[in-house]
């Protein structure tokens, strides 16, 4: 068993390593453990570590690749002390503190735990999709629709997501075809309404994506009609895929509580959970914004929410009260 730690942070996107960043300036020597290379749903660096070109985040004049970005934000987080596993945690017990946690087979021991796991755009399962993702393929319109000015592209789905996605996009592309897979759509009337006056929004009925075509740039969809099974192909040269998140909560279930999408419950304004001592930000909390920024953001919020929480329950280090807080 290891020592007690002040602070462990689970999680290395944006929003996990931003915590790690103020919390270790906050003398609180956080942990962070930042998932396994091999995970599809806890990798290290989150979801920008499959996204190229990142064009919105502040001070990048230029834009920066997602990778190095995230490897920028480790490199400060570890430059301040943050110490950083490269493991998953597979476990937790937060029914009483010292809160409990596991790591192949380790436990480890911490007064406050912040959850950054993250979330996880739900795919259509093709191979494909790995290869062409950054490359025409996307899963995030308001990340990516810049890059497709002027061009016909797809966007799969049928509910809300998929509809608000396809409206923003139209504000680039000349021409936007929403593939669903049902004769009607699942978003609500007021989305719908929205969509079906839109002259750039075209719709192809009752069809499912087999195939996104294309060697190194999408070059257009092979879509399979559900009820008469005939194939047809549409040409377009980008794909943004919308039907949904998966919030990496499963860990969690019974620890906490979480709303029926999945996503942790906060306390609005805060990053407070349903249990003292256990904060949660980033997309893990998040089902409206998912962006970087708001994720670092809210990481942020949780480091300060916790250094506070710790304060106020006297189980911060004996010298932090003497180390001044340089935000």
């Amino acid at each position: 068993m290891t020592k007690v730690q002040n602070v462990v942070i689970l999680g290395s996107g944006p929003a996990g390593l931003t915590a790690a960043i103020y919390a270790a300036r906050a003398n609180l020597q956080p942990l962070l453990f930042e998932g396994e290379p091999s995970s599809t749903v806890d990798q290290p660096g989150g979801q920008l570590m499959l996204t190229t070109d990142v064009e919105n985040y502040p001070g990048f004049v230029d834009g920066i690749m997602g990778p190095e970005l995230m490897g920028r934000f480790r490199q400060q987080a570890a430059r301040f002390g943050t110490n950083v596993l490269t493991q998953r945690v597979d476990r937790v017990d937060f029914s009483e503190r010292p809160f409990r946690l596991w790591s192949e087979g380790t436990e480890h021991r911490a007064h406050a735990v912040i959850v950054a796991t993250g979330a996880q755009s739900r795919m259509l399962g093709l191979e494909s999709e790995r290869r062409l993702l950054g490359h025409g393929l996307s899963t995030c319109a308001t990340c990516d629709g810049f890059f497709f000015k002027g061009q016909n592209i797809a966007v799969v789905g049928g509910g809300d997501s998929a509809i608000e996605e396809a409206t923003f996009l139209t504000k680039f592309a000349d021409k936007v075809t929403i593939v669903h897979r049902r004769k009607e759509l699942r978003a609500s009337k007021i989305m719908q309404d929205r969509a079906f006056r839109n002259p750039k929004i075209d719709f192809q009925w009752e069809s499912e994506v087999t195939e996104i075509l294309g060697e190194t740039r999408v070059e257009g969809l092979q879509l399979n009609d559900v009820t008469t099974g005939e194939g047809s192909r549409l040409d377009v040269t980008g794909v943004f895929v919308a039907i949904g998140h998966i919030p990496n909560t499963a860990i969690f279930s019974g620890q906490l509580d979480i709303e029926t999408s999945g996503y942790i419950k906060t306390i609005t304004g805060s990053t407070h959970t349903s249990v003292e001592g256990v904060f949660a930000c980033g997309d893990v909390q998040d089902s409206t914004y998912r962006q970087a920024i708001t994720a670092a953001g809210s990481g942020c919020m949780a480091a300060i929410d916790v250094e506070r929480w710790l304060e106020e329950h006297h189980e911060a280090p004996a010298d932090m009260a003497e180390t001044p807080t340089n935000w």
